[in-house]
């Protein structure tokens, strides 16, 4: 559809329009920028004891202006900037003055002084339209409240916000940090499992068979090859085949897409770090997990211990470590250990008042429970080990207990963060657990996982023992930027369609 400009935007249009006929190109393809705000601001600190002048050329965006003065903004920072015609010439003082409107971007060349109130300012001696904004960005008003800096805005309507990343980035300078938060945090993470000696890879996005997970893909098809290939729901299989040729510790951040529901923790695409370790366990992994978290939260807030949602947590080892069936137990009431197969306990649910869907397995029941009754209690962080067998396909059984595997999942904020296995590297065993996946749910079904020969072939030539894990880098931001729903922490989560 084509584009309607509203008054104001036609206003702007016929701004464009003057600066054109002046000679002026409101989009030119260069610029001479010498500083970033907060560099021109720490170069005049550095040299104004000493009275030395400090010229600059700075580019931003304008977000405010008063008479003659502005203020614009960069990635760094903001900056005042002086006008006068005295200084800049005539022509070009009027053109500042009559179009050039908040929002625009401009270059500013002069030197930096500091005004009678103390800020600190480049007189221009030139001004250069950089790019021309045709569409207003909301304002935004702050007042300090209780000494905290609090934002009001016309561009309030949260769904409006994520589909319009892009203006709430540039109104909302806490948005920004917010991310830039995210990066410290895969970064940290990045140097935690380095220092360890991890090796970083990089494993296929577009798999010939899907594995890895519980969970239903994505499927599209390359036309040259005449074949059907899945987007990954894991990085799983593919990792493990590295330990089979001879990496004993290897990690990967990348995208997994599921074609499944959305929720305040789930988005279709979503970042996920798997690591794995030869001649460790899921007990390695438990130590290995605690030691992450503890180290990006040293790194990222400079401390163990962060606020989320209004909860303390305290993030240093150890943590708790409960199995599931004493989780269940004691929030529930129930000891599934009690009811060994579906229909005895999905009886036993109905009973005590809780959902039990009549197709799902005893180990989906048990895993219902789960989310529904005792991950919301989850504050501190916890480790809840072993997992039932039948919903943990790739996970080594307990010895002496053919119900159960070593397998944890561990919780912060009242929130799943995480999963770990000892993985299994019996390529019988392996292949024995697919098919009776395939005998247990149905084709169709999200907890289908359809056999991977070749990944089985790899098994067959000796894969080390080995533990390994999965962690939600978007929870993960979530829980240290203290936001509620992963869309805050997407730059640009997948949102229906209007309608």
């Amino acid at each position: 559809m084509p584009w309607e400009p509203n008054k104001l935007e036609r206003e702007r249009l016929e701004k464009l329009e003057r600066l054109r006929q002046r000679g002026i190109d409101p989009y030119p393809n260069r610029t001479e920028r010498t500083h970033s705000a907060a560099q021109a601001v720490a170069d005049f600190l550095a040299a104004e004891a000493e009275n030395i002048p400090v010229e600059v050329t700075v580019c931003g965006r304008i977000r405010a202006k008063r008479g003659p003065f502005a203020d614009i903004y960069d990635g760094s920072g903001k900056i005042q900037i002086y006008i006068h015609k005295n200084n800049v010439g005539q022509d070009t003082f009027k053109t500042f003055q009559k179009d050039i409107d908040l929002g625009d971007f401009v270059q500013v060349r002069g030197e930096v002084f500091r005004t009678k109130t103390g800020e600190i300012t480049v007189r221009a001696t030139e001004l250069k339209v950089l790019a021309k904004a045709l569409s207003p960005l909301p304002v935004i008003k702050e007042k300090v409240v209780d000494g905290k800096v609090v934002r009001y805005t016309d561009f309030s309507d949260v769904e409006e916000r994520y589909r319009q990343r892009y203006v709430d980035l540039a109104v909302n300078p806490d948005v920004r940090e917010r991310f830039r938060t995210r990066a410290r945090i895969i970064r940290a993470t990045r140097d935690f499992l380095d220092s360890l000696g991890f090796l970083e890879v990089e494993t296929p996005i577009l798999h010939p068979v899907y594995g890895g997970a519980a969970a239903r893909p994505f499927v599209t098809h390359h036309n040259q090859l005449h074949q059907d290939l899945y987007l990954r729901i894991s990085f799983e299989l593919y990792l493990k085949r590295l330990l089979v040729g001879m990496y004993d510790a290897v990690y990967e951040i990348g995208r997994d897409f599921r074609n499944e529901g959305v929720s305040f923790k789930h988005n279709p695409e979503f970042t996920q770090l798997e690591f794995y370790l030869a001649y460790s366990d899921y007990h390695g992994m438990m130590e290995l997990v605690e030691k992450l978290f503890e180290h990006v939260a040293r790194e990222v807030t400079g401390s163990t211990t962060i606020t989320y949602q209004g909860h303390e947590i305290d993030l240093s080892p150890p943590w708790r470590r409960i199995t599931l069936r004493q989780a269940i137990r004691e929030h529930t009431g129930i000891d599934y250990a009690e009811h060994p197969d579906a229909d005895s306990l999905r009886e036993a649910m109905r009973k005590a008042g809780y959902e039990a869907r009549p197709d799902d397995s005893w180990g989906k029941l048990i895993d219902h429970l789960l989310g529904s009754q005792v991950e919301p209690h989850l504050i501190q962080p916890t480790f809840v080990l072993d997992y039932p067998r039948d919903i943990s396909p790739l996970a080594k059984m307990k010895p002496g207990d053919p119900t159960h595997v070593e397998r944890f999942e561990f919780f912060i904020g009242g929130m799943e963060m995480g999963n770990a296995f000892t993985e299994i590297n019996d390529p019988l065993d392996q292949e024995e657990r697919f098919l009776e996946m395939g005998r247990l749910y149905k084709p169709d079904s999200e907890e289908a996982h359809p056999v991977d020969e070749d990944f089985l072939r790899a098994l067959r030539y000796g894969m080390p023992p080995a533990g390994g894990c999965g962690v939600g880098i978007d929870r993960m931001t979530m829980l240290f930027t203290d936001q509620s729903t992963i869309r805050e922490v997407l730059l640009f989560p997948h949102l229906r369609e209007r309608g």
